[in-house]
This record gives C-alpha cells, sequence and structure tokens, in this order.
C-alpha cells in the first residue's frame, strides 16, 4: 500500500510518466529500470528476456479498448503486447524530441 500512494505522489510531482503504464501512445522514452511487484518477482527477469533492459529505447504504439489494456508497445525493434500491471514494472525516461 506504501508503494502505490509513494508512486502516485510521483506521478504527480513529474512532468513525464513515471512508467511505461502512463506513456502516451507514440511518446518515445528511455527504460530506466525494471521493477518487479512483490508477488511476482520473476517479471523482472521475464520482461528483461525480451528486450527491456536499461537504456533501451521504448514506445507505446496503440492501447487495447476499452480500458486501454492491454499495451501494444515497441522496444528496439520488437513489438508486444504487455497487461497494464506488466507496463507499470517498466520505469522509463523522456528521450529529447531532437534525438527521437
Amino acid at each position: 500500500m506504501r508503494r502505490i500512494l509513494y508512486l502516485k505522489r510521483l506521478r504527480s510531482v513529474t512532468s513525464h510518466p513515471s512508467t511505461l503504464a502512463d506513456a502516451s501512445i507514440g511518446e518515445v522514452f528511455t527504460v530506466s529500470q525494471v521493477v518487479a511487484p512483490l508477488g511476482a518477482p520473476e517479471w523482472a527477469s521475464q520482461l528483461e528476456d525480451i528486450g527491456f533492459l536499461s537504456g533501451e529505447r521504448v514506445a507505446v504504439m496503440a492501447r487495447g479498448m476499452p480500458g486501454g489494456d492491454p499495451l501494444v508497445v515497441r522496444v528496439g525493434l520488437s513489438t508486444f503486447a504487455l497487461r497494464m500491471a506488466e507496463a507499470a514494472c517498466i520505469y522509463v525516461s523522456p528521450v529529447p524530441r531532437a534525438s527521437a
């Protein structure tokens, strides 16, 4: 519960999404880190295995309807469908427009 409240506060003070789950369609980001939820520690290694590594470029290409779940995500040259819970494990930072 504390972690959820912390993440909500963090999102409210930053000008960009802190996780891929919050990203807008078409924006380009760099993966900062992958953090697994307490109930599924294996998610971090699974996401890293498919290419969500620190420094890799990533973008949300589309969202499912209704509710925006799952997300269609491009990382490197690969495209994946991720659930919102998985996308929330991927922390991102914005890429400046000139280098996007």
